[in-house]
């Protein structure tokens, strides 16, 4: 049987890593994890309850397919809390995680061939996605100067129909901050490209509040989730927001692509929303988890990367170690008994020489594998 073109995307290598890490647990061995961006932590207790009310009450079917009304309304009222932002809650529509909000926009705003650009490093999947849409992922090779985000000038005469932004962003944990923002909104305004910002990792930040694109325009995609400040990853629930006069074509995608998001995550996701305190829980052992990485990491040897503003990575140039990052992964897994990430899934140019820890676990794996990695570092 025939197999199509835009098919053949590369693996999401830190899939490939689970798995070298699932199949060394299954030989006995105790794996520290530090390769996925999963809280160690479930969806909230008061919102699994709420959830254990509402399957007692009914059957759980079909919902619209922008989502349960409440739970839009919800949405648009945290985006006045924390944004003071007055948000139709037309304009919210719940998606099958950011994944299928990625989806939903990508065709929605793009024709085949059209060129999107990403800023590299970058998380993996935008890039997979556009080239299985028969869309042209265009890499933008961030600075450090720049704390590895886009600026205008990194895209001025690549002729993009699109720019997809991420802050914090994933690897790196960096932000930008409003006046950086506002420059990549005006420059996509001003050549026609559509402006798409993944605030995933909103929430989830250390010293200041994240700037999200609402507060600067309303012409803009905005994709968020439950997996990582709500806790809710394999709940496969999330949201974006969107022009007004786009919400009935994003709808028409989402009836045929996902006729709706899991009813029952949405429950869920509607709950966890008021257990503010569980969560702020969770950003505590985040903020000890940092500080631990970033003296740790140091102690251990890694000692060139950017202490990340916001999610829960530290993505650090491994340049002098090695220039194989996939091997050299393989080898801490072997020897160190941890697992991290190659930066070849995020950049693939210069990702041979950097590798990504993520600190979403419990504070315990995290000084344990801090532990592991400096006698694996002294002893090599």
């Amino acid at each position: 049987m025939r197999i199509s073109k835009r098919s053949a995307v590369d693996p999401f290598i830190v899939m490939d890593v689970m798995q070298a890490a699932a199949a060394a647990e299954a030989r006995g061995e105790h794996i520290i994890h530090m390769e996925v961006g999963q809280p160690g932590t479930g969806a909230p207790k008061a919102a699994v309850a709420a959830l254990n009310q509402a399957m007692d009450e009914a059957a759980l079917g079909y919902t619209v397919a922008l989502g349960l009304p409440a739970l839009r309304a919800r949405i648009a009222q945290m985006y006045g809390a924390w944004y003071n932002v007055d948000l139709d809650p037309a304009r919210v529509i719940i998606t099958s995680g950011s994944s299928g909000g990625f989806i939903l926009a990508f065709t929605a705003l793009f024709d085949t061939c059209d060129r999107v650009g990403i800023g590299a490093p970058g998380y993996p999947s935008y890039r997979q996605i556009l080239s299985a849409l028969a869309l042209t992922p265009v890499d933008l090779p961030t600075a450090l100067e720049n704390r590895l985000q886009p600026v205008p000038a990194d895209f001025a005469d690549l002729n993009l129909a699109g720019l997809m932004v991420a802050s914090p962003a994933n690897p790196t944990g960096t932000m930008l901050d409003r006046a950086a923002m506002q420059g990549l909104i005006e420059a996509c305004a001003d050549s026609g490209t559509s402006f798409i910002s993944d605030e995933i990792y909103h929430g989830v930040e250390y010293e200041k509040k994240a700037v999200s694109a609402l507060e600067l325009t309303n012409d803009c995609y905005v994709i968020n989730s439950f997996s990582k400040y709500f806790s809710m990853t394999g709940w496969r629930v999330g949201w974006m927001v969107v022009p007004e006069d786009h919400v009935r074509i994003v709808e028409r995608l989402a009836q045929n692509m996902f006729i709706c998001a899991p009813h029952a995550s949405q429950v869920t996701a509607l709950a966890a929303m008021d257990c503010e305190e569980e969560l702020q829980a969770n950003m505590d052992v985040y903020r000890a988890n940092r500080a631990l990485m970033l003296t740790g990491l140091k102690e251990a040897g890694f000692t060139s990367f950017a202490p990340p503003d916001g999610a829960f990575y530290v993505y650090a140039d491994v340049s002098e170690l090695t220039k194989d990052s996939v091997s050299f992964a393989a080898e801490i897994l072997e020897k160190a008994r941890v697992s991290v990430t190659p930066g070849l899934d995020f950049d693939p140019i210069r990702g041979s020489t950097t590798l990504r820890f993520s600190y979403a676990r419990s504070t315990a794996d995290i000084t344990e594998g801090l532990a592991r990695l400096k006698a694996f570092m002294s002893g090599r």
